[in-house]
């Protein structure tokens, strides 16, 4: 297989990880593009990346770290520039929520997540634990489950009353997701992309977005078709099946950005 082709493989797992990092589709895709740059300007960095996933990770976490870096350097003026610098600089996912999407929504190993971050792996298990702390600790909220397997929905449910959040309503359908939303707006959506009628996920929560901002997190078996990179396509995606601790890190992630709109 070409450096390219095996690139190209794991590119949309990428984006999955740059859009949850940033909150951003647009963003995320952005230093994704700014890694394949790096890249294709550094021979010995591309050659690199014939090593899977690990190394392009690694390379994508390197353009991430030096635009924090940037902004962290901007410190003490305050025009409208460097303000909005330091509030963009206060909304970067920090270092123990970076290891914890990387050893759930990515399922990296520790070791592995190590590597990516360039930090010891006790310090990567210490980040998570910090991480899954900070979870427990998060401000409840109210969501809207938009899901037609009523297994995986009940799941679901369960997972997220144990994260101290309450079900605003559940729906198997857009039509049903209309009806939920019109008694009661929801603080989180989580939404299967495929529905029982034939209907979308997508729709149904654009419907929910036209009455208001809030963050949502996708659910679906082919995360390939919404990681292209081509078109407006969601921050959040959960690959189903999923596994809880995936789900838990996705809600939070979600809510520590609070909005499914791409940052200013």
């Amino acid at each position: 297989m070409s450096i390219g082709a095996e690139v190209a493989a794991h590119l949309p797992f990428l984006r999955r990880y740059a859009r949850a990092l940033t909150g951003s589709q647009a963003t995320g895709d952005a230093f994704v593009q700014a890694t394949l740059e790096a890249a294709l300007a550094d021979d010995q960095l591309a050659d690199s990346l014939r090593g899977g996933r690990v190394p392009l990770y690694k390379a994508f976490n390197k353009v991430f770290s030096s635009a924090y870096l940037e902004v962290a350097d901007v410190d003490g003026d305050s025009n409208g520039h460097e303000a909005g610098a330091q509030n963009q600089l206060r909304r970067i996912t920090p270092l123990n929520r970076q290891a914890l999407l990387l050893t759930t929504v990515e399922d990296f190993t520790p070791a592995e997540a190590s590597v990516v971050m360039g930090i010891p792996e006790a310090d990567v298990d210490a980040l998570v634990a910090e991480a899954i702390a900070e979870i427990e600790r998060e401000s409840a909220t109210s969501v809207l489950i938009i899901e037609d397997e009523p297994l995986i929905s009940m799941q679901l449910e369960d997972l997220v009353r144990s994260l101290g959040h309450e079900i605003c309503g559940t729906a198997a359908t857009r039509t049903q997701a209309q009806e939920v939303v019109a008694e009661k707006t929801p603080g989180l959506v989580l939404a299967d992309i495929q529905l029982a009628d034939g209907s979308s996920g997508l729709d149904a929560v654009d419907d929910i977005l036209a009455i208001d901002s809030m963050p949502v997190i996708f659910i679906t078996a082919y995360p390939e078709r919404l990681l292209t990179g081509d078109r407006p396509e969601p921050t959040y995606l959960i690959t189903k099946p999923f596994q809880e601790d995936t789900v838990r890190a996705a809600i939070s992630q979600a809510l520590f950005f609070g909005s499914s709109r791409p940052l200013d």
